[in-house]
C-alpha cells in the first residue's frame, strides 16, 4: 500500500515538473556572428522609427523632438504639439500612413497636458502632414482621460491593418486596479480607429453605455511593442510584466488579456495601489499569453524579419531588451517559441526594433541613436 502511495505521489510530482518545464522559457543562447553600424547618433532615447525610404527615416526623441534623418544627417521637424515629458511619457511612436507616398501623412503618439492641467497628462494619438521639415494640418485623433501625474505606463506603439484601421496602445498609467479591466475607462487598452480618426462601426464595444468605443482589446499593462505578422496579418503585441511575466500576445477583437487579475509576474512591494496583485495565472474569460518571460527582459520594440539577408533569421521575431541590453531572437515553430538567442549582447538599452525597406533590422539604442544590424558571416 505504501509503495502504491509513493508511486502515485511520484507520478503527480513528475507531472507537475513536466508541466512547469513545458511552460518554462527555452534556454537563452548567444549569437556572435553579427555586428552593427551606426546610422545616426546623438539621440538619447530614440523611441519611434518610421522609414520613408532606404535613405530617409523619422525618429522620435522621447523628450520631444521629431528628427528627419537622411544619409545619417538628422534635422529637427517643426510643428509638433506641446509634448508633456514626464517619466516614461513624452514623444513616443511615429508611423507613416499606408498611403504616405500620396498624402505625406504621419501618425504619432505623445504625452499631452491639456491647457497646462495641474493634474498631469495622458497619451494621445495625432496625425499630421509632413511638409519638408514641418508638420502641417496637425490633428488630435484621440486622447486618453483623465490626466494623471503618475509617471509610468504610457505605452505606446502604432500599427495599421490592410482594412483602413490604425491601432495604438496605451499602458495602464500606473492605475492597475482602476483602468485595465474597466472598458468605461481609458488606459491598459489597445484602440482601433479609422484612418481619419473616426470610430469603426464594427468595433467590439460600440453601443454600450459609457464605454470607450475606440477600445479593441483590454486588460493590458504597458504595451511597448506591436507589429503585424507578415504572413497571417495578426496583431502581435508585447507588454511589460512586474518582476517577471513580460508577455507576447496575439491580439483579437474584444478580448480581455487579464492584467492585473492574472499574471506570471510578482508584485512590487512599493507599487502604486492598495490592492494585492492577482495571484493566479488563469481565469475564465481571460486570454493566456502566447509567450511569457521569467525573469523579465523589459521588452520594447518588436519586428519580424522577412528578408533573406540574415539567413535562417527569416520569419523569426525580434524584441529589444531594455533591462539586459540586447536584441532577442525568438524562433517560432508550430505556434511555439522553440529557441531564444541574444544578439549584440551588451549593446545598450534597446528601445525599438524596425525592419527597414532594405530588409535590414534597425535598432533604437538609448544613449547611442539608431544602428543597423549586419551579418558577419
Amino acid at each position: 500500500m505504501k509503495k502504491q502511495i509513493l508511486i502515485f505521489a511520484l507520478i503527480i510530482v513528475c507531472s507537475q515538473i513536466a508541466c512547469s518545464q513545458e511552460n518554462k522559457p527555452p534556454i537563452l543562447g548567444q549569437e556572435k556572428n553579427y555586428s552593427y553600424e551606426l546610422v545616426v547618433d546623438g539621440i538619447f532615447v530614440p523611441w519611434g522609427m518610421a522609414f520613408i525610404n532606404s535613405e530617409e527615416l523619422l525618429v522620435t526623441e522621447q523628450s520631444g523632438i521629431l528628427y528627419h534623418v537622411k544619409n545619417g544627417i538628422k534635422k529637427e521637424v517643426d510643428g509638433l504639439p506641446n509634448v508633456y515629458f514626464r517619466g516614461q511619457g513624452g514623444l513616443l511612436d511615429v508611423a507613416l500612413h499606408p498611403d504616405f507616398k500620396l498624402n505625406k501623412t504621419i501618425f504619432f503618439t505623445l504625452g499631452v497636458n491639456t491647457e497646462n492641467d495641474k493634474k498631469g497628462g495622458n497619451t494621445s494619438l495625432y496625425s499630421a502632414i509632413l511638409d519638408g521639415l514641418k508638420l502641417i494640418n496637425v490633428k488630435q485623433l484621440y486622447k486618453a482621460t483623465p490626466n494623471t501625474k503618475v509617471s509610468q505606463h504610457w505605452g505606446s506603439r502604432i500599427i495599421f491593418d490592410k482594412k483602413g484601421h490604425v491601432y495604438f496602445s496605451i499602458g495602464d498609467r500606473g492605475e492597475r486596479d482602476l483602468n485595465p479591466q474597466d472598458i468605461t475607462r481609458d488606459a491598459g487598452k489597445i484602440y482601433r480607429l479609422n484612418l481619419d480618426g473616426s470610430i469603426p462601426s464594427d468595433n467590439p464595444f460600440i453601443g454600450i453605455n459609457n464605454v470607450k468605443d475606440a477600445i479593441f482589446s483590454y486588460g493590458h499593462r504597458n504595451p511597448q511593442g506591436m507589429t503585424i505578422h507578415p504572413k497571417t496579418g495578426q496583431i502581435w503585441e508585447h507588454e511589460h510584466g512586474p518582476r517577471g511575466g513580460d508577455e507576447i500576445n496575439i491580439i483579437r477583437k474584444g478580448l480581455n488579456y487579464g492584467w492585473p487579475k492574472i499574471t506570471y509576474g510578482k508584485d512590487y512591494i512599493d507599487y502604486v495601489g492598495i490592492s494585492p496583485l492577482g495571484k493566479t495565472t488563469s481565469l475564465p474569460g481571460m486570454e493566456q499569453p502566447f509567450y511569457y518571460w521569467i525573469p523579465s527582459i523589459a521588452p520594447s520594440g518588436m519586428a519580424f524579419s522577412t528578408s533573406n539577408i540574415y539567413g535562417d533569421w527569416k520569419d523569426n521575431l525580434f524584441v529589444g531588451s531594455l533591462k539586459f541590453e540586447y536584441l532577442e531572437r525568438l524562433v517560432i515553430k508550430e505556434n511555439k517559441v522553440v529557441k531564444r538567442e541574444k544578439i549584440l549582447d551588451g549593446i545598450g538599452r534597446v528601445r525599438n526594433v524596425v525592419e527597414g525597406p532594405d530588409g535590414y533590422l534597425y535598432l533604437g539604442i538609448e544613449g547611442t541613436g539608431v544602428v543597423k544590424v549586419l551579418p558577419t558571416k
